[in-house]
């Protein structure tokens, strides 16, 4: 028989388990894109979440640590893992912080965006243009 997924309870999730699991970039990504859905989710809906697609062992590695920090929640069904957040439940223990780390990540990644793009178009700007030749 295969060993049930560790769910902590409520009073068993800290702060520092929170900030843990979602200091990486993918897992904040997977935590945001599963608590906007309506539904739950399976792993691999999650493998294309970066420009290069994830090892199905690292992405479960990264449910692995959101599921023991206590952020979502994975149910059996057959031969895969059903993902659904915990949010209703953090949001009981700790208030809104959960719901502002996810608001500063979404923040912080407009705003490298924007950064990026106005880079982009400076470096445009700084290139030497030559102008058509005269004709005489």
């Amino acid at each position: 028989m295969r060993k049930l997924h560790h769910h902590p309870r409520l009073e068993e999730i800290t702060v520092e388990g929170i900030l843990y699991a979602l200091a990486d970039p993918v897992r904040v990504q997977i935590f945001t894109r599963l608590a906007a859905s309506e539904c739950a989710k399976n792993c691999s809906t999650f493998l294309n979440i970066q420009d290069a697609p994830l090892a199905k062992s690292t992405l479960s590695q990264h449910f692995r640590i959101l599921r023991e920090a206590g952020l979502v929640r994975s149910e059996r069904r057959g031969v895969e893992l059903i993902n659904s957040t915990r949010c209703a439940e953090l949001a009981e223990r700790f208030g809104p912080m959960v719901q502002s780390i996810v608001s500063a990540y979404e923040r912080q990644k407009i705003e490298a965006a924007d950064s990026a793009a106005t880079k982009s178009e400076d470096a445009a700007g700084d290139t030497p243009r030559t102008e058509p030749s005269e004709t005489r």
